[in-house]
């Protein structure tokens, strides 16, 4: 989690100056916002959580071979996000954009600091491209997706 609090300052830093209208412009036709952007962050590490969260409840044991989850932040491979991960197109300020993200990964803190290390380890569930990860891995997927994204944010703010 370390590093994902790492990544997550990296992602506030990205954005440190801007204002919530320059968040909620859309440089391009047809592309998220920044602030949309980090909308869908919030709703991926909600999505992962509630997948840890629901794995560690099962009674099902399903280890996974450690992918190369570091690949996901090539942007060359464009990937196309599922509906419940689509970001609002609702003007938000990152005031509240803040909580949102603070509240999701108080969640997910809370999960891995309770959970057993052994099933971090022979739990899994699936991902869209890298089929199952072991939760162990879903854990520094959060950051590296937010690395993929602070790329995304940076383009967009050349653009503004």
């Amino acid at each position: 989690m370390k590093k994902n609090t790492e990544i997550r300052n990296q992602l506030f830093n990205t954005i440190s100056g801007l204002t919530d209208e320059q968040l909620n412009k859309h440089p391009e036709e047809g592309r998220w916002s920044i602030i949309q952007v980090m909308d869908h962050l919030y709703l991926m590490e909600r999505a992962i959580t509630k997948g840890i969260t629901d794995t560690l409840a099962a009674d099902v044991r399903n280890k996974a071979a450690d992918k190369p989850i570091h690949l996901a932040v090539n942007r060359s491979m464009k990937v196309e996000a599922p509906a419940y991960l689509e970001p609002s197109s609702e003007f938000i300020t990152l005031e509240s954009i803040t909580e949102k993200l603070a509240q999701s990964r108080e969640m997910l803190s809370e999960v891995t600091k309770h959970a057993e290390e052994e099933d971090l380890e022979n739990k899994s569930f699936p991902h869209p491209i890298f089929s199952n990860l072991s939760l162990k891995q879903w854990i520094p997927f959060v950051g590296i997706h937010e690395l993929r994204h602070i790329e995304q944010i940076e383009e967009l703010k050349a653009k503004l």
